[in-house]
């Protein structure tokens, strides 16, 4: 499975953004998507997760503010962003995992908020 993520850029603090994620390959197996941030000297974090029945997970930092859904094949993932803040500055990774519990990950895409 490879992923491509996009839709990072740069926004003002208060604006809003939308992340996608296309997964091409074999995602029948596929049982989980989602999206986790890295800031630099901090550790990845989960951000959002999803899994095929469409059940959501959020980390503290996103709830309230972004939402994840996917299309009902398991090939796009998607996070919208609202009410940026400068804290949500980082390199978003988009990750599928499968029924074996397999891990897949994009290349990442740059989230930078401004104050």
């Amino acid at each position: 499975v490879q992923l491509q993520a996009s839709g990072g850029g740069v926004v003002q603090a208060g604006g809003s953004l939308r992340l996608s994620c296309v997964a091409s390959g074999n995602v029948v197996s596929i049982t989980l998507m989602g999206w986790y941030r890295q800031s630099p000297g901090k550790e990845r974090e989960l951000v959002a997760s999803i899994t095929a029945r469409g059940a959501t997970n959020y980390g503290d930092s996103a709830k309230g503010r972004f939402t994840i859904s996917r299309d009902n094949y398991k090939t796009t993932v998607y996070l919208q962003m609202n009410s940026l803040e400068p804290e949500d500055t980082a390199v978003y990774y988009c990750n599928f995992r499968d029924y074996y519990s397999q891990a897949y990950w994009g290349r990442g895409t740059l989230v930078t908020v401004s104050s």
